[in-house]
């Protein structure tokens, strides 16, 4: 391959990997669900590089590791063969934040369950990029191959630079539907306490209470009949203005 089309390649690459990036922002301005999105991150990234088969997603919680998405049901029994002996590349990826990249027959040694199950599910080849979204989602992006050397340079530098620009905008659009739910709530939370000062207001009217004695009655009365206080509040305002 001449220089120029090796440059070509790269640079179709690398289109790629941005297509990639680019549709999965679509996918989070419509989407918030963190499994639906990862599971059509594998499926991207397996069409941008070329070398790959399959894809996972490990995470680990608790220090216990699961598959949350992948491409193909055998990419399930490796994983969860290494999760059973608690150790292999996709463990090794999450828990020291470096990629790995190994042959299966190279890695027999080091991971033999790992490379047992690769073996027999017809991969030859492994590549993994640590994943890690916040504190509470660490894990790794796995991609696998039929090929005995599926994987090169290009292709750990091309995972490296998909997962950390798909890290932080998975990140960035978490944090904003994190907020916009700590919104939605502190509105709700606003909205109750208007609706329960209002029947706390009727009470005082109706029955000569004061504010105190008129919250204390509603607060009894959510308890004895496993009511919301303010569903109490709201039926006794409706019992007034209709």
């Amino acid at each position: 391959m001449s220089g120029d089309e090796q440059e070509m390649n790269v640079m179709r690459r690398l289109d790629d990997v941005a297509g990639a990036l680019s549709d999965l922002g679509d996918v989070l301005a419509r989407d918030e669900d963190i499994g639906r999105v990862l599971q059509r991150s594998v499926g991207q990234v397996v069409a941008a590089i070329p070398g790959a088969d399959m894809a996972s997603v490990t995470v680990l919680r608790d220090g216990v590791a699961e598959t949350i998405a992948s491409t193909s049901e055998r990419v399930w029994a490796i994983d969860a063969d290494q999760y059973a002996a608690g150790d292999g590349p996709c463990l090794e990826a999450a828990r020291t934040s470096a990629i790995i990249r190994v042959g299966v027959q190279a890695a027999h040694e080091r991971w033999p369950a790992f490379a047992s199950s690769a073996l027999t599910a017809g991969v030859a080849s492994y590549l993994s990029a640590p994943l890690s979204l916040d504190d509470e989602f660490v894990g790794s992006l796995n991609l696998y191959s039929e090929q005995a050397h599926g994987f090169g340079d290009l292709d750990e530098k091309l995972l490296q630079l998909y997962v950390t620009a798909a890290a932080a905008t998975i990140a960035s659009a978490r944090r904003y539907a994190q907020a916009r739910a700590a919104a939605e709530n502190l509105r709700l939370a606003l909205d109750s306490r208007a609706l329960i000062d209002q029947a706390t207001g009727v009470l005082m009217a109706i029955r000569g209470l004061d504010a105190e004695r008129a919250f204390q009655e509603m607060a009894r009365e959510s308890q004895n009949t496993n009511t919301k206080l303010r569903d109490i509040a709201a039926r006794i305002v409706k019992a007034v203005t209709e």
